[in-house]
């Protein structure tokens, strides 16, 4: 089993009627103290999915920081049981929870995949409190016509229907080990001791001792509104803060899209922030917090420094 070398100690917080669970490492967060590291995770995923990133920070680095995790609604140990979920909801939780936790303080902000596109929208739309951004394949999504939207709108209803049915269910596991066996199965380089360690978080056994995966079955429902290409950029345009575009050196976009939405497209997109680089790591998925951590921290530690 994976041994953390920093150990993280749970709250929750009262947020928009929600018990909105947080995970933190390090101390109290004093006005004067370096700007507090908040992480945001993807979608079907939870805060505890950056410990290994967390561990392999440098003392130096982590030392007088507190790192803030939350998990978003509807994920891990926050509550939400909605039938589907929609990114204004991600954009007011993260408000709410930084006026709880930091005040008027800026931030560092890091979000993987959904997460870094919920931290890209609300650095635009809240410029005043993001330092610094590192957005980790959080690439938006591949541009829509208006003509969509008629059909769009019938496959949310229809998949509505499909979940109140429980058609859209996640599937059981008979113990912790079938979840690390599925978190392996989708990432070939997630070692036996980190999958272990993550499918602990991950999931949670029933009250019939089948292993669920900590999401509402609800976020696998069709957003209702065709994603707007010209609304992102106009947001994009109002980032203030520096922002660290990380790349897997696997291309995610090209698989999921196949042509339809590139890396160059995005690159594109990128363009409109007044100040934004991109990296890449080597050897690495999507889940590029897990299969390079190390590599991972010292761009963070890097950027933020």
């Amino acid at each position: 089993m994976y041994k953390e070398k920093r150990t993280s100690r749970s709250e929750f917080v009262p947020i928009r009627s929600l018990s909105y669970h947080v995970r933190i490492w390090g101390g109290p967060i004093p006005p004067s103290a370096l700007p507090p590291l908040v992480l945001v995770h993807g979608w079907m995923d939870v805060a505890a999915s950056y410990q290994f990133m967390v561990d392999a920070l440098s003392d130096a680095f982590s030392a007088g920081r507190t790192i803030i995790a939350p998990d978003w609604r509807g994920f891990g140990r926050t509550n939400g049981s909605a039938d589907n979920y929609w990114l204004p909801d991600y954009l007011a939780d993260l408000d709410f929870l930084l006026d709880h936790y930091v005040k008027d303080q800026k931030i560092d902000l890091v979000g993987h995949s959904m997460g870094g596109n919920v931290a890209m929208i609300y650095s635009g739309v809240r410029p005043a409190r993001i330092r610094r951004l590192v957005n980790l394949e959080g690439f938006g999504m591949a541009p829509t016509k208006p003509a969509q939207a008629p059909t769009r709108y019938a496959k949310w209803m229809d998949e509505l229907k499909s979940l109140h049915k429980g058609e859209l269910d996640l599937k059981p596991y008979d113990d912790v080990s079938g979840v690390a066996r599925r978190l392996m199965k989708t990432n070939p380089r997630l070692s036996a001791d980190k999958a272990n360690w993550l499918a602990s978080h991950w999931a949670a056994p029933n009250a019939e001792g089948k292993w669920l995966i900590l999401g509402e079955p609800g976020h696998k429902v069709v957003n209702a509104n065709i994603y707007q290409v010209p609304e992102t950029l106009a947001v994009y345009q109002r980032i203030t803060a520096p922002v660290l575009a990380v790349e897997a050196s696997d291309d995610s976009l090209e698989k999921w899209n196949q042509g339809r939405y590139t890396l160059a497209d995005y690159h594109e997109r990128l363009k409109m922030v007044a100040d934004a680089r991109v990296a890449r790591i080597e050897d690495a998925g999507h889940m590029l917090h897990h299969d390079q951590p190390e590599a991972l921290a010292a761009l963070i530690e890097g950027f933020f420094n």
